[in-house]
């Protein structure tokens, strides 16, 4: 699945964060990894506690629950053969929700040369074989699992750090991603259990698990399946103190597996590297793509305004809070993609997204997760969406409420239904007034 990328859309000038990349030196990046970060004494242990806690620099809130989360691609493959790849480290809500993107100013797209900037050459050199994507480029990658999910870390707030300089807290995003990923070495724990890459094996559910519990303190991680192909882990923790210098405490997946019981094929690699050793750190590859997946089959347009999502776009492209996302249709086509639902096909039609029988396909492009129309990937609306009310998305930012819109592939944070958020939950309930309904979904998730 192509993404493109529109790089000048990634202008620092556009951020306004030029002059402060280019001020940094070495000797910030000691401070920042000494003593630039809050001090925390008796730190609680997040999603664990059982009263509101305040100080958000020493304890991650709302997201108090991590998750490190990996890929096993086959086809194409990247990265060794005998490792699984880096994808992310997620702050989920304690509930399993969780929020994204929240915080544009600080969506930096130069992540490279910031490590670089901090003398972290060695930690761009792991990523660039670890933590890639066959959709895209590293960089991109990289800028959009800072953008969507290490902007949601509390305890990497610019008010955590004492003299904050603009992008010191990304060092400790990757850093700790990466250390995290290398205490997790999936492909070795489940070939100790003997499970291996094979053609023509299949495994247990129960069987996988077993094996990775075994290793990760008693707890099971999210198991991930595509088409009953074994392709994703996610390992849960909740952490005592902040990301930067807290304990990270293994805890139980708050997420079902959407594998089958039995028969699941984890495939060997069709191409990619040799092994590589990395003494005592668990060797990786590289993710397909970023959370949701590329836009590629089948999947569900979430759109994200105030930094979480709130409804989905239905059948006829509209955005809508109150019901079941449309199942949306991507297919490669040149540089980009089409997308159709059940309506017709999709595309801007005076402006608007809209699908329908007599719509002329357009060609959109993806940046990671999120939905790109010439280039940009900012939609927005004249109002926003809630109840019952369906509301009309336009192609860039001419209207008062600016929105993103991005990819969920079907098999991504499985549930019964597209994850629709607890509180337009709640709007469903009071304006519809189906509660019988509404109670079902919710607990049925």
């Amino acid at each position: 699945m192509p993404s493109v990328r529109s790089m000048s859309r990634f202008a620092l000038s556009a951020l306004g964060v030029t002059q402060s990349v280019l001020g940094f030196t070495h000797s910030s990046l000691i401070r920042q990894e000494s003593s630039a970060s809050a001090t925390c004494s008796n730190p609680q242990l997040s999603c664990q506690n059982s009263s509101a806690v305040t100080d958000t620099c020493c304890f991650n809130s709302p997201g108090g629950a991590l998750l490190q989360t990996q890929f096993w691609d086959t086809n194409p493959a990247t990265g060794p053969d005998d490792s699984w790849t880096i994808h992310g480290l997620w702050p989920d809500n304690c509930d399993g929700t969780y929020e994204a993107n929240c915080d544009d100013r600080r969506a930096y797209t130069n992540i490279t040369d910031i490590l670089k900037t901090y003398g972290r050459q060695d930690l761009v050199d792991y990523m660039n074989t670890y933590w890639t994507s066959n959709s895209g480029s590293a960089e991109s990658f990289w800028e959009h699992e800072w953008g969507k999910h290490g902007t949601c870390v509390s305890t990497l707030d610019p008010d955590c750090y004492t003299s904050y300089q603009p992008t010191e807290e990304v060092p400790a995003f990757f850093n700790r991603t990466v250390d995290l990923f290398k205490s997790l070495p999936s492909y070795t724990w489940l070939s100790a259990a003997g499970i291996t890459p094979s053609s023509s094996k299949t495994y247990s559910l129960s069987a996988i698990q077993n094996a990775l519990a075994d290793k990760f303190d008693g707890h099971a991680p999210y198991v991930g399946c595509r088409s009953g192909q074994l392709d994703e882990l996610w390992y849960f923790y909740n952490i005592r103190g902040s990301l930067q210098t807290g304990d990270f405490v293994p805890t139980d997946s708050l997420t079902k597996s959407n594998c089958p019981s039995t028969g699941i094929k984890y495939l060997p690699k069709s191409s990619g590297s040799s092994p590589t050793s990395t003494g005592t750190s668990a060797p990786g590859s590289s993710p397909t793509s970023s959370p949701g997946g590329p836009f590629s089959g089948s999947g569900y347009l979430n759109v994200i305004t105030g930094g979480s999502q709130k409804g989905c776009i239905i059948s006829s492209g509209t955005w809508y809070t109150s019901g079941t996302c449309a199942t949306i249709t991507a297919t490669s086509s040149g540089d980009g993609f089409t997308l159709k639902s059940s309506k017709g096909a999709c595309g801007i039609v005076s402006g608007a997204l809209t699908c329908g029988s007599g719509v002329h396909s357009t060609i959109f492009t993806a940046d990671g997760n999120s939905l790109q129309y010439s280039g940009g990937t900012a939609f927005s609306a004249d109002s926003t969406a809630s109840g019952s009310t369906q509301v009309k998305v336009y192609a860039g930012s001419g209207h008062p409420t600016g929105l993103t819109i991005e990819w969920q592939g079907t098999s991504d944070r499985p549930s019964t239904d597209p994850p629709i958020s607890a509180s337009n939950r709640l709007e469903t309930l009071v304006s519809v007034g189906l509660v019988g309904m509404v109670l079902a979904r919710i607990f049925g998730l």
